[in-house]
């Protein structure tokens, strides 16, 4: 059932965001998945293995995010148990400069170093083949009591044994807690244990410290030697920026006459979990039994693409990127600091996105400015509009209950309390940041886009309506794209995800080659969007265009959606008949033709609130089931084998 199971420490990482100070100077901090066996199950996940994780967690709130993340990263959380009676365990980290990474462990009586023998299920083990253990775990009794029936089991069921040395004195009591980044304390009774389960491993992988520790000698060379006495398995040592040396047999007189694999010249920026990403590299290529070399190339690679960033899990490499990364690396075009390739900065974002739906049907119903018209054409205060749109959002759930393809594009002048209510729900939501109506387009929250969004909670798509026009003044179309492109950088450094709105002023005329070429002009500038939300059209040849300029363009692209604009049924009917054709046209997100008449019966006073949940629930049952049949016979592979998704 699985390529890997990751055992031992799954935590929380939180991660100083001020760069070049000490820890106790820290402000602000980013909450990432952290533990050294979790970070490697997320790394060989991304590369597409089958990856679960072996553990537990608190029952609280960082309890169900480690479980969550996990998750949302392919990697099985089944045998992640909830622990009534710990907290799950925290490290807080500083990044001081590129030699000194201050970090403090609060594990005590934490929930992952609990785990025991009655949360080895040897069923499990042996659905695997193989077993990573993290040295870590044999720290205490109760864990490695664990690790011995995991290892136990692991052998009847020829489960290989992994075994990443992950030595942290401090973690071992042998170190202050202050003094959590050191690497090495000499220690007979930590070798010892170590030693114990040298037999057991089929690889083993470590730094020169690491090794040494594990060899119980002062010097490389000798530890190995001690090592290979005690196990036959393929040895790994890891030496940083110099790559790495794999010794699957005999221990040579020396260093260098092993398989040596050199690493890649980029800058340091954070050389916590590099480690972690080699590892993730390495049994990428070992599981599947690719050559040493390649295996050692890989985990090189992985580990340089993590230290060019903040956080480890997060920082983990894809498979699309570990392609990209390599074939760069092959034509000597890689940047010393890899955070200035902007092509792999884009692949890694875009194919470390939420999986979510193939198809989409959003209701749509961030309006502001209409809404103020219809309640002041109605005589109705504007401070009502806050109370329609906790109706169309309960209409809202009452159609999505049950389904995983519905969501909602709300603003938070007038849709702030349902905004909270459906945060965390899993619902796909879009919030706008313009000023409605705004030639060149401005942003509600003042010029600093990106102060705003910092506030925003990180599943939230960020989206922006632009009037444009490609034959614009070029002045106009100058500053249209500036802001836009401002919104772009705001969105990357905030990690949210961007949609753009592109609709052609009024004022002036278009056709059928305006959308197709005011999107090419912003791909000349170098805008890649995650959505695009266009205008319907019935013609499906405007839709192809669309879609082989997404090809070429942007290949990571999320898709299209297509707009309502208060068509008619039958018109939206015919436009998504025609969208459905191109399979990068995810679906639809529609508002006004769906609670335009209730909003002006309800604002005048002729309907009840319940009559506008029902009206809009029915308007939107009516929009999904167009979809439905629209796309019923235009199932894109693309799409079903969750490429884009």
């Amino acid at each position: 059932m699985f390529d890997l199971i990751c055992m031992g420490r799954a935590a929380v990482d939180l991660y100083g965001e001020q760069i070049g100070c000490p820890l106790e100077d820290i402000s602000t901090f980013a909450k990432y998945l952290g533990g050294s066996p979790a970070n490697t199950a997320v790394g060989v996940a991304r590369l597409g293995l089958r990856t679960a994780m072996l553990s537990r967690v608190g029952d609280e709130q960082f309890g169900r995010f480690v479980r969550q993340q996990l998750a949302r990263e392919g990697v099985n959380v089944d045998q992640v148990t909830v622990d009534p009676a710990r907290l799950t365990a925290l490290v807080f980290l500083a990044v001081r400069d590129r030699n000194h990474f201050p970090h403090i462990f609060y594990r005590e009586n934490c929930a992952d170093m609990a785990l025991a023998d009655d949360d080895i299920d040897p069923a499990f083990i042996a659905s695997a083949k193989a077993l990573l253990i993290s040295g870590t775990q044999l720290s205490q009794e109760i864990p490695r009591h664990a690790c011995d029936r995991a290892i136990a089991a692991a052998q009847v069921a020829g489960t290989r044994v992994v075994l990443d040395i992950d030595y942290r004195p401090a973690l071992w009591g042998l170190a202050a807690a202050s003094e959590g980044e050191s690497r090495f304390v000499a220690s007979a009774g930590v070798t010892a244990q170590l030693a114990a389960l040298l037999p057991a491993c089929g690889l083993i992988a470590g730094t020169e410290e690491e090794v040494c520790i594990a060899g119980g000698a002062d010097d490389t060379l000798t530890a190995l030697i001690n090592i290979r006495r005690q196990s036959s398995a393929l040895i790994v040592l890891k030496r940083g920026a110099a790559g790495c040396i794999a010794f699957p047999d005999a221990i040579p007189a020396r260093l260098e006459d092993g398989v040596v694999v050199p690493g890649f010249a980029v800058e340091v920026f954070n050389v916590l979990g590099a480690g972690d990403a080699f590892m993730a590299g390495f049994l990428s290529g070992w599981l599947v039994d690719e050559p040493v070399a390649a295996c050692c190339r890989y985990a090189n690679a992985c580990g340089a693409i993590v230290v060019s960033r903040h956080g480890c899990s997060p920082a983990m490499a894809t498979a699309a990127e570990l392609d990209f990364f390599l074939a760069r690396a092959a034509a000597a075009m890689l940047p010393p600091r890899l955070c200035d390739d902007a092509e792999l900065e884009h692949i890694h974002r875009t194919s470390t996105r939420r999986r979510i739906s193939p198809r989409l049907n959003i209701l749509a119903f961030d309006h502001r400015s209409q809404l103020e018209r219809i309640a002041e054409d109605r005589g109705a205060p504007i401070e009502r509009i806050a109370a329609f749109k906790a109706l169309v959002a309960e209409a809202f759930l009452s159609v999505s209950d049950g389904r995983n393809d519905t969501g909602v594009l709300l603003d938070d002048r007038y849709g702030e309390e349902v905004l909270s209510m459906l945060t965390g729900r899993g619902v796909w939501i879009a919030r706008p940041v313009e000023v409605p109506g705004s030639i060149p387009i401005a942003f509600e929250s003042g010029p600093n886009v990106g102060l705003a969004l910092r506030t925003w909670p990180a599943e939230h798509i960020v989206k922006c309506l632009v009037y444009y026009h490609p034959a614009d003044a070029a002045p106009l179309r100058a500053q249209q794209v500036a802001r836009i492109g401002e919104l772009a950088a705001a969105c990357r450094q905030t990690g949210h995800e961007l949609l753009l709105e592109i609709i052609p002023p009024a004022r002036a005329e278009s056709d059928a080659q305006t959308v197709l070429s005011a999107l090419t002009q912003l791909y000349d500038a170098g805008i890649r969007p995650d959505w695009w939300k266009l205008p319907p059209s019935t013609d499906a040849r405007h839709w192809h265009a669309l879609g082989r300029l997404l090809d070429t363009r942007d290949p990571f692209c999320r898709g299209m959606l297509v707009l309502g604009m208060e068509a008619s049924a039958e018109t939206l009917e015919a436009s998504f008949a025609a969208a459905a054709e191109e399979p990068w046209c995810r679906g639809f997100a529609v508002g006004r033709s769906i609670f335009a008449d209730a909003a002006a019966a309800w604002f005048g006073g002729g309907i009840t609130d319940a009559d506008v949940v029902t009206q809009v629930a029915c308007r939107y049952r009516e929009l999904i089931a167009l979809w439905d049949r629209a796309a019923l016979h235009n199932l894109s592979p693309k799409f079903a084998k969750g490429i884009v998704s």
